[in-house]
């Protein structure tokens, strides 16, 4: 449904892309059509986001701000309370990477419910080499999320000293707990990852199948319904991000 977009950034950036993909040693398989839909919507998803928040600062007002600039300062403000109470003193710290990843993967699941449009959290195409394409999407915000927490573990405890929190509390039972840890941490991304890729295409899927058999009033429903799911999911991951991150920088190990 997004291939106008998608033809549009391929007729205007294809031939940089390619040749860049190229210089990398990373041929494309079309290479007249290098970008593909996911991608296209993500980088519509980014311009939406400039452009609102352009549009924001360009009018900030302590005295009357205006209805965006106030749900993005309460956006800010839930996400600074929250992190106070999962990762303590300190949190404000990390709300400049939590609110972009909660406006990024939110704006992500729900640009599908334009017509049009695809989410690219949740895109699966039957009868492609591989269909589930939105993984890319969402494995790509849980890789930015596990490097963050993982950053910042090792800039509050130093390489050996966060190295150590992976060990567990006595070394002679390194050997058995750094296998676990490290298990552990690669599982948060898978969870991260198909968790929000899963319950995005599974609500599209929904959606398009009553559409289908009630294409008045019934898909209205299913498309608030699917608004609520993308809502959640965001929150899911965000919270989740949180949390890992107050593990990496906790003192309690």
């Amino acid at each position: 449904m997004a291939e106008w977009f998608t033809s549009l950034l391929n007729t205007l950036l294809g031939a940089p892309t390619t040749a860049l993909l190229n210089a990398l040693g990373l041929p494309p398989e079309n290479p007249s059509h290098p970008i593909p839909v996911y991608l296209a919507m993500e980088i519509l998803v980014v311009a939406i986001i400039i452009g609102v928040l352009a549009m924001v600062r360009s009018r900030l007002s302590a005295d009357r701000p205006g209805k965006i600039q106030q749900l993005m300062e309460m956006t800010v403000n839930g996400l600074e309370a929250q992190g106070e109470d999962i990762i303590g003193h300190g949190a404000k710290s990390f709300v400049p990477l939590l609110f972009t990843l909660s406006i990024f993967i939110f704006l992500c699941n729900v640009i599908g419910i334009i017509p049009t449009f695809e989410s690219p959290t949740g895109i699966y195409e039957p009868g492609t080499a591989f269909p589930m394409m939105g993984i890319y999407v969402t494995l790509g915000c849980a890789l930015v999320a596990l490097s963050y927490y993982h950053y910042w573990g090792i800039r509050h405890h130093g390489v050996l000293g966060y190295l150590k929190t992976f060990m567990g509390p006595v070394i002679f039972i390194a050997p058995i707990m750094a296998p676990i840890e490290l298990v552990s941490h690669l599982a948060r991304g898978l969870s991260l990852s198909v968790r929000l890729f899963a319950n995005m295409m599974a609500g599209h899927l929904v959606s398009g199948v009553f559409f289908s058999l009630v294409p008045l009033v019934v898909p209205v429903f299913f498309e608030g319904l699917h608004v609520a799911v993308a809502l959640l999911q965001t929150f899911i991951f965000v919270l989740l991000t949180m949390v890992y991150l107050a593990g990496a920088v906790s003192e309690e190990h």
